[in-house]
């Protein structure tokens, strides 16, 4: 599986790009979870999905900021 990227990400509206950051923390969590339990088969995913994680979030705060800048204006 491939990297997703961040363009993806920008492609996403606000309200996609919620629901995007929640499901991705609940496969971490899943991940996690076969981990304590033995379960794991697929280590790289965790790589995967913090760094999906964190390209969602800086998306997120880019267009907080941007929307922050807007209104001062």
């Amino acid at each position: 599986m491939a990297f997703p990227k961040v363009a993806d990400a920008r492609k996403l509206n606000d309200e996609e790009l919620g629901q995007e950051i929640v499901n991705a923390k609940k496969k971490l969590f899943q991940l996690r979870l076969e981990q304590t339990t033995g379960r794991l088969e697929t280590p790289h995913q965790f790589k995967h999905t913090k760094r999906w994680i964190a390209q969602l979030m800086t998306v997120q705060g880019e267009r907080q900021r941007g929307a922050a800048n807007t209104t001062q204006a």
